[in-house]
């Protein structure tokens, strides 16, 4: 979980622009205990429950504790035989359903929904214009056209649902409320996209989940409001903190797993990268292995002017989780 200086503070200054780190955790439900983190500098984390795991994004200067969405090499070999065994399972039941294939193309159905205080923008009530910004942004991030591979994915928005309740706002990262928010919200199958936007406790940005087998109702994406394009998070409100979360509900790893030994990310394509690369360090280079860091990339933790790609070998592990975990 990452820090928001100065962020009380200068609303209360009535400072439009907003200088705040960006954080987003990806919660793993069920089989796996953990997550990832998408940050600009060392996060403050909270305490959360044993199934919830966070992954942060934060602004230089935040100081960290730890981040449990930082996978240990057991962890990501967890992940990855259960990868392998959902695999294993959608084949044979393919092969038993005869012609069902596999998706090769897949248009995501989004729904957002909007936790407020009030009737306010303070409050948590952003307009309908940003929301649709960001679904642009992802449909933009995920098809290459700003400069990466292109990926399968599509999101198309269904629903805004606005929902007033101060008891949920802000919005706690593995509280009772958070559980009851989503639990009470959460509409569509393991293919629909729930994302839940408004001011997040502990400095946060956000968090997620990776896939799993059994859908939890815990499943989803949760992003600060004021991090999608438009909003007053600078260097971090053009929306790549949506994209990057989505990133991991699809089961992508942070461009640093693992450090400069083992299989990282379990992307072959991305170089590897010691540790998150922060602000937009051109030409960075952490490890001895072929390749400088990819800074460039979703998946790490610059500004959202430095990222702007997935590679192909991402593009095809999403697809890949997508087949085993969330295809209808």
């Amino acid at each position: 979980m990452g820090l928001r200086p100065n962020l009380l503070t200068r609303r209360t200054a009535g400072v439009a622009s907003t200088t705040l780190a960006l954080l987003l955790s990806t919660a793993a439900v069920g089989v796996v205990p953990a997550a990832s983190a998408f940050s600009a500098a060392p996060a403050e984390v909270c305490a959360e429950p044993a199934d919830v795991h966070s992954d942060a994004r934060v602004k230089p200067g935040g100081g960290a504790k730890h981040e449990p969405n930082e996978l240990t090499l057991a962890e990501t070999r967890e992940r990855e035989a259960d990868l392998a065994a959902a695999l294993r399972e959608r084949a044979r039941f393919r092969a038993g359903a005869g012609a069902v294939t596999a998706a090769a193309t897949v248009t995501i159905p989004v729904v957002v929904h909007v936790i407020q205080e009030d009737s306010t923008r303070a409050g948590g009530n952003i307009p309908d214009s940003m929301i649709s910004s960001q679904i642009s942004v992802l449909n933009q991030s995920f098809s290459g056209a700003t400069g990466g591979a292109s990926t399968a994915f599509s999101f198309q928005l269904q629903t805004i649902n606005r929902v007033t309740n101060p008891s949920w706002y802000p919005i706690v990262q593995g509280s009772s409320a958070e559980r009851s928010m989503k639990t009470s919200l959460r509409t569509g199958g393991k293919n629909t996209l729930n994302i839940y936007l408004g001011e997040l406790s502990d400095s946060l940005l956000g968090w997620a989940t990776f896939p799993t087998r059994k859908l939890n109702s815990m499943d989803g994406v949760v992003v600060l409001s004021e991090s999608l394009p438009g909003g007053t998070a600078a260097n971090y409100n053009q929306g790549d903190t949506g994209t990057h979360e989505v990133g991991h509900w699809l089961n992508l790893y942070h461009t640093f797993q693992g450090g400069c030994s083992g299989s990282g990310d379990s992307v072959s394509d991305t170089a590897a990268e010691a540790s998150p690369a922060y602000q937009c360090p051109t030409g960075r280079d952490t490890c001895t292995a072929p390749g400088t860091d990819p800074i460039t990339n979703f998946m790490d933790y610059t500004y959202d002017s430095c990222m702007h790609q997935f590679t192909a070998g991402q593009a095809s592990r999403m697809l890949t989780a997508w087949n085993a975990y969330r295809a209808a």
